[in-house]
């Protein structure tokens, strides 16, 4: 594989892992506490879209971020373009 195609490849799988994580993102910060104040029902003491809104979101952004992290680590090993520890 020449190195303009392995750089082609590179690009399109990282856009398409960004595409997708940023459609999480948005169905978490938007879709789902949107119609989370439908849903009339206690969740930890508090109503269930103060929760989404408030701390079950940061817990799928932590989660977005490792990971991506996860996944360009291991494409930057398949590329030869991983940092040296």
């Amino acid at each position: 594989m020449s190195l303009a195609e392995s750089q082609s490849r590179y690009w399109r799988k990282n856009l398409q892992l960004t595409s997708v994580l940023l459609v999480v993102w948005f169905v978490v910060s938007f879709v789902l506490t949107y119609f989370a104040r439908d849903l009339n029902f206690r969740f930890f003491g508090w109503p269930f879209s103060f929760y989404m809104a408030a701390q079950g979101s940061l817990v799928i952004y932590v989660f977005l971020v490792w990971y991506y992290a996860r996944v360009m680590n291991r494409l930057d090993r398949e590329h030869g373009l991983a940092e040296e520890p």
